[in-house]
């Protein structure tokens, strides 16, 4: 099976001179404020950042770049949804992009929508905002069915307009959807964007802004509306301003080592890809130019930003985080432009913060996932953690970089459902059955579960020969799989690590840490 050449997902914003904005009174919280910028599909991998000046200028120049930051599904709505409740997928059950196993009714039928992020900030006294894409399907005809929970206020993009660049359609408060075509979406999004900074500023209590644009995902044009049960769309590139459709015109898809490969890489169906050719390959580098291009409007509102923070006197009390729900590839592998794999193209994303203690002009290769965000935001705003959360606050200050070099795990929990699986071997097998349905801290420290003992904490560790008899020989911890489900149902995801013992995986009746 392929992967779709451009799923779903979301985003960041654009620009306008101050000139054209009302001062407001200057103040400061003594709470820290936080605006989280949010892009859509944007890599990691293939430079992406190399093209963004006000991003360089403003965030890796002034703060810590986590180079080895991964999604944990490389596809935008159940991306989000573990952004924002610090849960993996198969702990919140929106596996997919499409219904019935993932978008905005499945978040809310899951429960979710009175138990994630904003709703936890409003809690701890913390006005929150969002523009942009919040989750697919949510919609012109739903998006009332109910409101989302937790916002002070918020401009939400809707489908199915949600990624046609020039033909978006916004939803403000609790006002009916409004058109805006004919206009650039990124733009549109930037006012939208700095109306809400305003508004925050205006409250004077400490906020949480997030700002999701659509770029670079591809365009969706879409010739049905609302939820048609057979919609017509069409993809293309991603469309950018008019002011930046003529940049970059020599630039090119980075010739890696897995650009389209002499001989076939990958596994299963990526393996059987033919190579592409002369034309497939100038189309693929002009689907990267436009995704650059597409970026800049979203460059400009990175340095709109940080104008008005800088404006307002707020700057040194805020931290502004960027990031992207998913990576993306652009002939690796002999892949079409996509997602949804589990390659470095895929799922590696930008991460930056920068903010007060935030060590500055800092690259660090600590291994940091999505379901660190919301544990980090907490924990940035003295707000005291969940027990639920899959991940662990990510280190900010020099001293907790150093530490984490030492003490941070080293794996990173991907999943993805809908295609057959590969066998995996060995010890990575062992580890991937505790992963895959692991909760709390078993899914930062799986080597714990499977070692009670404390003596691995690392592949390195596993690997030593004296560990060699189980991994080899043991089958009770096998991944396997009867069928391969769209979505996330128990009885079908095979063996499950913790069953019928405390430590789960059990030989000769003993739990197998006082055998090996």
């Amino acid at each position: 099976m392929r992967s779709l050449v451009c799923l779903l997902a979301l985003a960041g914003f654009t620009t306008q001179s101050l000139g054209q904005q009302q001062q407001q009174p200057l103040y400061a919280t003594a709470k820290p404020n936080v605006v989280f910028i949010l892009t859509d599909d944007q890599d990691a991998q293939l430079g992406s950042l190399d093209y963004m000046p006000y991003v360089k200028k403003h965030l890796l120049d002034k703060g810590t770049h986590y180079r080895s930051h991964y999604c944990t599904t490389s596809v935008c709505c159940p991306s989000r949804v573990t952004l924002w409740t610090g849960k993996l997928a198969h702990n919140t059950n929106v596996t997919d992009v499409n219904p019935p196993h993932g978008d905005y009714p499945k978040f809310i039928s899951q429960g979710l929508n009175d138990n994630y992020l904003p709703v936890w900030l409003q809690e701890a006294g913390y006005n929150t905002y969002y523009t942009g894409k919040l989750f697919n399907v949510h919609t012109v005809d739903n998006y009332n069915a109910p409101f989302p929970a937790g916002f002070t206020g918020n401009d939400f993009l809707l489908d199915p307009f949600t990624y046609d660049y020039l033909n978006s359609t916004f939803q403000r408060d609790r006002e009916p959807p409004q058109s805006y075509e004919g206009e650039y979406s990124t733009d549109v999004l930037a006012q939208k964007a700095y109306r809400l900074l305003d508004e925050a500023v205006a409250a004077q209590k400490p906020f949480f802004l997030t700002v999701a644009p659509i770029a670079p995902h591809c365009n969706v044009f879409m010739n049905g509306t609302g939820l048609d049960a057979n919609p017509k769309f069409s993809f293309s590139a991603p469309i950018p301003a008019k002011r930046h459709e003529d940049l970059f015109s020599d630039i090119k898809v980075p010739r890696t080592p897995s650009f389209n490969p002499e001989k076939p890489s990958g596994a299963n169906w990526i393996k059987t890809l033919k190579r592409q050719n002369d034309t497939n390959i100038d189309y693929n580098d002009h689907f990267y130019r436009q995704r650059l291009r597409a970026l800049q409007a979203i460059d400009e509102l990175v340095d709109g930003l940080f104008s008005r923070l800088e404006d307002y006197d707020i700057l040194d009390n805020t931290y502004v985080v960027y990031s992207s729900d998913n990576g993306y590839h652009i002939g690796q592998h002999r892949l079409q432009p996509g997602k949804s794999c589990g390659y470095e193209e895929d799922i590696n994303v930008p991460l930056i913060v920068r903010g007060p203690s935030v060590a500055q002009n800092v690259s660090t290769n600590i291994v940091t996932t999505h379901t660190d965000l919301a544990p980090t935001f907490l924990d940035l705003l003295g707000i005291p953690l969940r027990e639920d959360f899959d991940g662990d606050p990510i280190p900010l200050t020099e001293n907790q970089i150093e530490e984490a070099h030492d003490e941070r795990q080293e794996h990173v929990t991907v999943e993805y459902w809908g295609y057959a699986a590969g066998e995996v071997v060995q010890r990575l097998d062992s580890l991937l059955l505790v992963l895959k349905s692991c909760k709390g801290q078993v899914c930062v420290r799986p080597w714990d579960a499977l070692h009670p003992r404390g003596e691995v904490t690392t592949l390195k560790d596993a690997l030593d020969v004296r560990y060699d008899y189980y991994y080899e020989m043991e089958q009770t911890t096998r991944v396997q799989f009867d069928e391969c489900a769209r979505g996330y149902f128990l009885d079908v995801e095979g063996p499950q690590f913790g069953q019928g013992t405390e430590y789960g995986v059990l030989r000769d009746g003993l739990p197998w840490y006082e055998w090996v």
